[in-house]
Formats: structure tokens, sequence, C-alpha cells
């Protein structure tokens, strides 16, 4: 790897991105883009809180949902309690109410005595983290830890039927991140994969909305073409331990197709996309 790979941080092997001061802004964006592209609304589940009601929210990230959560109940006469976990503490919040607990925990294997404690359970873009056997673990914890009548919400982003392909540059970069996919035993097609591993859990009620994200300049209609490169810069370390799928031999070259595309993103705003889903299910 490069000096510059060297800067970044990694929480682990598996999850493909990193943990630090550069991916903390990436995902605060990441954020607004996703509830705007759901009308602003930061849940889609039909949810009816009460104060005291315990909420999940597994893969916190920066807590940027949590907190945004928090506040609009706390707005409305509701004080939530809500346990925020993440494989790695090194974006969390500095500040956050106190009754917003942040916590080191993985989803596939959460505290033995959250067994039917929490009323909903929030979890985003855990796509480029888990492969089937990991799924598999991370859904039935979540079924075990809400109460009957819980709802759990998944939100992710489609990772096989893919649509950044545009150019020259851009359809490189699509093949080289099918391959890191491949390459770590992941399923970026979880709007297929998902509803019937709830359905085979027990939950019910299964429930799935789609948005497509545009890629353009500006973003106005989803990603930015600067935020979407920033994401692929996150995955050289992977494309580099691929041996760069025979399309690139070093980072300096995987970088040069990454520029490339945000260009050809730029030139050719909203012809590029994304999909984005919330699937709902409710534990009965």
């Amino acid at each position: 790897m490069d000096e510059l790979d060297h800067q970044r941080f990694y929480a682990s092997e598996q999850y493909l991105l990193p943990a630090d001061e550069v991916e903390t802004l990436r995902l605060n964006a990441q954020h607004r883009m996703a509830v705007k592209a759901f009308e602003g609304k930061l849940s889609l589940a039909p949810l009816n809180f009460k104060s005291g009601d315990r909420i999940l929210e597994s893969a916190a990230g920066t807590g940027i949902w949590a907190l945004e959560f928090f506040e609009q109940n706390r707005n409305q006469g509701v004080l939530l309690d809500i346990e925020c976990i993440d494989i790695s503490d090194r974006q969390f919040p500095r500040n956050y109410p106190s009754n917003v607990h942040l916590s080191i925990h993985s989803v596939t294997e959460l505290p033995i005595e959250w067994n039917g404690t929490f009323s909903y359970a929030h979890q985003r873009l855990l796509v480029s983290a888990l492969n089937d056997t990991l799924w598999r673990k991370a859904i039935s914890e979540l079924f075990r830890v809400l109460t009957p009548g819980g709802w759990v919400e998944l939100v992710e982003i489609e990772g096989e039927d893919l649509h950044y392909d545009i150019g020259p540059f851009s359809t490189k970069l699509q093949a080289i991140f099918r391959n890191v996919y491949v390459n770590n035993g992941h399923s970026g097609a979880l709007a297929a994969y998902l509803p019937p591993l709830l359905k085979e859990t027990g939950f019910v009620d299964v429930q799935l909305e789609s948005r497509r994200l545009l890629v353009g300049k500006s973003g106005e209609n989803g990603y930015r073409s600067d935020e979407l490169g920033k994401f692929f810069s996150g995955l050289k370390r992977n494309v580099l331990n691929g041996a760069g799928f025979g399309f690139v031999q070093t980072g300096e070259e995987y970088e040069e197709i990454v520029q490339g595309s945000v260009s050809e993103w730029d030139a050719n705003s909203d012809k590029a996309w994304v999909a984005i889903y919330t699937i709902l299910a409710r534990k009965p």
C-alpha cells in the first residue's frame, strides 16, 4: 500500500470502509442524502413511542441518526432511551444527551441481557460489512432483542445491480467494485436477500420501499459525484488486497480511475444512479 493508505484507519478486515475523520464527514453527508431520499423522514416504520421506550441503533457510526431521532421525539414530548452500538468508537460523537448510550458491540453478538428490551431497532448500510453467515446472525440477534410487536428497519444501498457505468473510467470502477464484494464474500443484492431472511427468522409484515439516488455534480437529486468518489476511495485497501483484480497495480492507478469516474459523473449529471432501500419488519 502507498503512504496515504497507511494514514487511514480501518476498524476490521470484515468491514470494507474506514472509520476515521474523512469517513465521518462522508457518513454525515450520506445521512442527509438518505433522509432526503425518503422525504425527510428518519424512519418509515409505523411507530408509536412513549417516554422510556428503548431504541437500538446498530452500526451507529457517527451517531447522527440517533441524535436527530432522539431530538425529534423529544420535541414531541417523548424521551426515548437509545442504545447506539458499533464495532469501533472512533466516530462516536463527543457530546450527546444522557438518554443516548454509546458502546462497542457487534450486531452479530448482542448482550444477552438485552433480550426482548427494544421497541424498535434501526440499522443502516452494512452491505459492506456482512456476508451470509453474519447476516443470519445479525437478523437473529435483532429479532431476539426486540419486544413483541417491535419493528426493525434496515436501510441499505444496492451493491449488485449497479448503474455507475456511464464512461470508460466508471465502467472499470464498477467492475472493480463488484470484484471487491465477491472477494470478501459480501452479497450486494440485499433487496432480494433480506426480506426472505427476515421472514425465515420469524418476522412478519415485511415491507420494502426503494428510491433512486441520482449521481451528479450538485448532488441535488442524490449523491454528489465527489462524495461517491470518497466512498470508492475508501475501498482502496480492499482493491489492493485483491491485487487490483487485474485492473490496477497501485493505489495511484486506482485513484486515477476514481477521479476519472467523478469527472464522468460531473459531466453527465443524473445519468448514473444508486438504489437505496428501506426494509421494515415486525416481531410478532
